[in-house]
């Protein structure tokens, strides 16, 4: 059965493109089909991949009813395919109304389709807008990339009551995965962050934290994932274990860190 997850959260610079990017990449290494969906307007994520084309059709297609998502992929790597913005997902975002609701586009886009793969991958949009809303409406999975900084914090606080406000609407518990991106181990604050994260969080920060390097900034502008652009650096290692952690549920505790 196809796990569909929404990479989410609504504070920018928090790593979401990034981790987005090279976790789906290390899990396609890996053996497993798959889709990642760039839900971002601004369409980071195709870029990373190598894909600049700025008058696509996309995932804005599929929810106008003008394509199926299966019609809309885009094969990037082995085992790993792409459905991009499209030019009009901006479009979509400010909608006013539509023949259905508007928060169950997507949802309605993706179903009966990618039924084949693994996992499919939603990079939303760093909002709490008419998006996002369709990504939980969507979904039962969320992974949270969360930077190591006190602002990150507070924005992790705002997108818990987002989550808890549709929890009791939908009347369903999301599983929840946090992964600790930009870590930086030589500050404070990254350490302090972690300490508070875990009281908060317990059984939900998977086990490996991604450290800020200089070349998961430099990779997109290559096209390329880190694990192309240096395969054998630490950051690689990284992600490869992330990859791991997120196939077997293996969380951080306060003995591991």
């Amino acid at each position: 059965m196809t796990r569909l997850v929404a990479i989410i959260n609504q504070k920018g610079g928090v790593g979401k493109t990034t981790t987005t990017t090279n976790l789906c990449h290390a899990l396609a290494e890996l053996g497993k089909k798959v889709t990642v969906i760039d839900f971002d307007p601004q369409g980071h994520l195709a870029v990373s991949f190598g894909i600049i084309s700025n008058n696509t059709s996309g995932i804005d297609a599929a929810m106008l009813k003008e394509k199926t998502v299966d019609e809309q992929v885009v094969h990037v790597r082995d085992n790993l395919q792409l459905i991009s913005a499209g030019s009009r997902l901006k479009e979509v975002e400010q909608m006013s109304s539509t023949g259905s609701p508007r928060g169950v586009m997507l949802r309605d886009a993706l179903k009966g389709q990618l039924a084949d793969q693994d996992f499919v991958f939603i990079d939303c949009p760093p909002s709490s807008g008419l998006l996002v809303a369709n990504a939980l409406i969507a979904t039962r999975e969320l992974l949270v990339p969360m930077a190591s900084d006190f602002l990150a914090l507070q924005g992790l606080s705002h997108l818990m009551g987002t989550v808890k406000r549709f929890e009791g609407a939908l009347k369903r518990k999301y599983k929840i995965s946090v992964v600790i991106s930009r870590y930086m181990s030589t500050r404070r604050i990254s350490s302090q962050v972690l300490n508070i994260l875990l009281s908060h969080f317990p059984n939900e920060i998977l086990a490996t934290v991604i450290r800020e390097t200089a070349l998961l900034a430099e990779c997109p502008s290559f096209g390329q994932t880190i694990l192309e652009y240096s395969p054998k650096s630490r950051s690689a290692r990284d992600f490869r274990n992330l990859a791991n952690d997120f196939l077997e549920n293996r969380v951080m505790t306060n003995d591991n860190k």
